[in-house]
């Protein structure tokens, strides 16, 4: 079991602030914990003598528990946690509010509690939650009005409200649980505390969560990429919309805003996000109740064209497609059915089917090599009994060992059969989409399973020259830079054009003149951003035109801007992009998650196309690779129009090489390489701007 085991299973349960008093959170505690629970249950409470018949006792440290649940005012529950800790008690629960969630007097309060729980080396959940529940030895330490059904489902929710409804529906759609944890405000233990517990607990089939933030984004996703090698967990994660780069400076920053790291964290730690409750307990059910697929082929067996055409247009939508039967198997659906059925798949037992027909089409395509998983839709008929045919479902499933899911479509006439295939684990839906989709879950945890272990790719790289130019920036003061800062780049070993940064139109021919006909010439200033909007970038500059380029540049950014800190002009080598493709690339730091990657189509339509792709650095080779493969416009990489494929390893390994700068230099907040020139021969970095600490 994992190691928080002992918050799961104590002997002895002490409630301090028990209470006779109806309605209060104090006795509905020691109510729904002498329901069920095998071990003791000992109230606290100096006022009392007795409470729900049991003997009160005055303090914690005469209850001799080892778990504590607290139920007492704000104003006194640290001093309670702290008895809690000298008496010797690992395990407590804070259900107590008032704490960080009111701001000012509760948070100080909170930090407080925090400084007890780590002076005592407590396990402490909360404060402000509903409790925890561990249905093997019958604990529930919430006050909820009814506690959960057994199952191998574990969970966990940053809403105490959220929990106390799931607990009242899954009682009626026959959802067990293992453990269900309401977080409360996380002051000790957070989500990756009980990913990593019951990862290790053989009774825990599935993780579920709903989550509204995660403490640290990086812990999480260095251990739920360990667990869900072996479980898997699923989660809501609230807050989709969220506007957390509303300040973003860069490109980067506008694009990879709050949500986009943390699809990306949990994409990266192998954790499956559902948009919806239905969505979340669906997957959470087939992977509780059904083995993994060995091949994405599904066969789909109905006795109603219309549903297997929904079913059909389902496995289009995701990562399933439909198998393609051995000619064995169409001649035993050619013997078995008759004329105008369908034995190609999807198959259409037509509507007279009887079971022994439906039974026998599923027994074949079951029997299939391509056949990964099965979907059975039967729509009522007076020739099909329900009740059979559920289980007909679960002898042929349990024979053939193939993940299966039904869509018996139908009122009262399918309760039966609802029993029948709940117990053998077997969803049933209403909605024949539902029940593909469940399947495509299956078959994206057994991608997870399957993945190989990814370590950073690294390079040998200049720290010492990086550092200088992120010394200098600080010695002028700034925290924006510009194309002055691009020697950051060559010290990663990310190819950039040839090119000076000049203050005077006469250094500026003679840099034109080394690098050569023609060039290209950009203001250089950390208060401009957006260079091309003024008119800032001169392209194809012949040597002749250089000096007046020069100062039109300097006049054009002073009417723009007058305070403006002008460091001068760059001369840029012209870079051939006929063939190559504009790209950006990206960095921003997540609070949470720390540094971004991001990847997509770059210029000055870039936060238009809004086509990118998201990962945290740092990056493994097949990440970056991964990333120019996703996003829309790959198929420009590859070649289009008779064009040329662009190096896609040259584009990935630039990736690699920002995410190990910037996680080398944690100062460097947000940063855009646009455009990346991605060509047939490489990736060159033209322009680039950045944002450090101050």
């Amino acid at each position: 079991m994992g190691q928080l085991s002992s918050l799961f299973s104590p002997e002895r349960v002490a409630v301090i602030g028990a209470t006779e008093r109806s309605g209060s959170v104090g006795r509905a505690l020691v109510e729904n914990l002498l329901t069920d629970f095998g071990g003791e249950v000992v109230p606290v409470n100096p006022n009392y003598e007795t409470v729900c018949g049991l003997t009160c006792v005055d303090d914690v440290g005469e209850a001799d528990a080892d778990l504590a649940v607290v139920a007492v005012p704000a104003a006194a529950a640290v001093d309670v946690v702290r008895e809690a800790g000298e008496a010797g008690i690992d395990d407590v629960v804070v259900i107590t509010a008032g704490f960080g969630e009111t701001g000012g007097e509760g948070a100080d309060r909170e930090r407080d509690l925090e400084a007890v729980a780590e002076e005592y080396d407590l396990n402490l959940v909360g404060p402000n939650c509903l409790g925890i529940i561990s249905t093997p030895v019958g604990l529930n330490a919430t006050f909820a009005p009814r506690s959960a059904p057994p199952g191998s489902i574990s969970f966990l929710s940053q809403s105490g409200a959220f929990v106390t409804a799931v607990l009242d529906w899954a009682a009626d759609q026959g959802v067990g649980f293992k453990d269900v944890v309401s977080l409360g405000n996380k002051t000790v233990l957070d989500e990756t505390d009980f990913v990593d517990s019951w990862g290790d607990d053989e009774g825990t089939d599935v993780i579920v969560g709903y989550l509204e933030s995660i403490e640290d984004g990086r812990r999480f996703v260095e251990v739920a990429g360990e667990v869900t090698r072996e479980t898997p967990v699923v989660v809501v994660k609230a807050g989709r919309t969220e506007a957390g780069a509303q300040a973003a400076s860069s490109h980067t920053g506008a694009m990879a805003g709050r949500d986009r790291a943390y699809e990306a964290g949990l994409r990266q730690a192998g954790v499956i996000r559902a948009d919806t409750v239905q969505e979340l307990f669906d997957a959470a059910r087939v992977l509780a109740g059904q083995p993994l697929p060995e091949t994405n082929g599904v066969a789909v067996v109905t006795n109603a064209g219309g549903p297997g055409v929904m079913a059909t247009d389902a496995v289009g939508d995701g990562p399933l497609s439909l198998a393609d039967f051995g000619s064995d198997t169409v001649d035993r659906l050619r013997e078995r059915l008759p004329d105008g059925a369908n034995v190609y798949n999807p198959v259409d037992v037509i509507g007279d089917a009887d079971n022994e027909r439906l039974r026998a089409a599923v027994d074949a395509v079951l029997a299939d090599d391509a056949v990964g998983s099965a979907v059975v839709i039967a729509a009522p008929t007076a020739t099909i009994d329900f009740g059979r045919l559920a289980a007909d479902v679960v002898d042929l499933q349990t024979e053939h060992g193939l993940p299966v899911t039904t869509c018996l479509m139908g009122g009262e006439r399918t309760r039966e059969a609802d029993d029948t295939l709940d117990e053998a684990g077997i969803p049933n839906y209403f909605d024949p989409a539902r029940a593909v989709d469940s399947l495509g879950t299956l078959e994206r945890y057994r991608a997870i399973r399957e993945r190989e272990r990814r370590e950073p790719t690294t390079y040998d790289v200049d720290r010492e020259a990086a550092q200088a130019v992120l010394d200098r920036a600080r010695e002028r003061g700034t925290t924006r830079l510009g194309v002055e800062a691009m020697p950051l780049l060559t010290a990663y070993g990310i190819p950039t054009p040839a090119g000076e940064v000049v203050d005077s139109p006469v250094d500026a021919l003679e840099a034109a003149e080394e690098i050569g006909d023609p060039v290209v010439m950009k203001i250089v200033s950390p208060d401009i951003l957006h260079k091309s909007d003024i008119g800032g970038v001169k392209v194809g500059v012949e040597h002749a035109d250089v000096y007046d380029a020069f100062e039109d540049l300097i006049a054009r950014a002073r009417n723009y801007q007058p305070d403006a800190t002008i460091l001068g002009v760059q001369v840029q080598e012209m870079v051939e992009t006929e063939s190559g493709v504009e790209a950006i690339a990206g960095t921003n730091r997540d609070p949470q998650f720390g540094p971004l990657v991001l990847f997509g189509l770059g210029g000055i339509f870039v936060e238009v196309m809004e086509d990118t792709a998201v990962r945290i650095a740092p990056l493994a080779a097949a990440d970056a690779r991964e990333m120019t493969e996703e996003i829309r416009a790959a198929p420009l990489l590859s070649g289009a129009r008779g064009r040329d494929a662009v190096d896609r390893e040259a584009v990935a390994e630039t990736l690699c090489r920002l995410a190990q700068l910037v996680t080398d230099f944690p100062e460097i907040l947000e940063l855009d390489v646009n455009p990346l020139v991605a060509r047939p021969d490489g990736a060159v970095a033209v322009d680039l701007r950045l944002t450090i600490e101050p």
